[in-house]
C-alpha cells in the first residue's frame, strides 16, 4: 500500500486592509485610523483564528494540518470545518500549527478548549508565523469585511458605539 503524502500546511486566513490600533491596552482592527487611539500598524494583513489550549488560556493554536485517526489529513477550509463542527468525534486526532507566540506546535484535539472564544491573530504576511497583534474588537461597516472576521471578533460602527458597550 502506497503511503499517502503530507500536505503542504495551510492555515485558514481573512486578508483585511486597514490599521491595526491601540486603546486601553486593547487592540482594535479597522479599515482607517481612529481619533484617540495610537496607531500600531498599517496596511494588508492575513486575520488567523487560534484555538486556546485547555487549561492554559494564554495559548493558542492557529492550526494547519490536522491528522485524523487511520492517517487522513486535512488544510486549510477543510481543517478548520472539521475542528469547529466535527473534531468532538475524534479527540486523538493531531492538530499541528503555530502558537499564538509563533512556535511550531502539535497538540491532539482533546487538549483544546472550544468553549472559550478563538484568538483572533493579524499577521504581516502569509509567511508569518508570529502575530503583530491580538486582536479585540472589529471597527468598521460589515460591506468591507470578510463575514469569518465578524464571526469572531466583536464589531462595531464606530469607536464611540464600541466604548458605549463597554460602561
Amino acid at each position: 500500500m502506497p503511503k499517502q503524502q503530507i500536505p503542504d500546511r495551510e492555515p485558514i486566513g481573512d486578508v483585511f486592509t486597514g490599521v491595526i490600533s491601540q486603546f486601553d491596552n486593547l487592540n482594535i482592527l479597522s479599515p482607517q485610523p481612529l481619533d484617540s487611539t495610537v496607531q500600531i500598524a498599517e496596511g494588508e494583513f492575513v486575520v488567523r483564528y487560534g484555538i486556546t489550549y485547555l487549561g492554559k488560556s494564554h495559548y493558542s493554536i492557529v492550526p494547519n494540518l490536522v491528522v485524523v485517526d487511520y492517517g487522513e489529513m486535512m488544510v486549510g477550509e477543510e481543517a478548520w470545518i472539521f475542528l469547529t463542527e466535527r473534531s468532538n468525534l475524534y479527540p486523538r486526532a493531531d492538530v499541528i500549527g503555530y502558537r499564538n507566540d509563533g512556535k511550531d506546535e502539535m497538540l491532539v484535539v482533546k487538549e483544546l478548549d472550544f468553549a472559550i472564544p478563538f484568538d483572533v491573530l493579524a499577521y504581516a504576511t502569509t509567511d508569518e508565523t508570529e502575530p503583530i497583534a491580538k486582536l479585540s474588537v472589529l471597527i468598521a461597516p460589515t460591506a468591507e469585511t470578510p463575514e469569518r472576521l465578524m464571526k469572531y471578533l466583536p464589531r462595531y460602527d464606530s469607536l464611540a458605539d464600541w466604548q458605549a458597550s463597554r460602561e
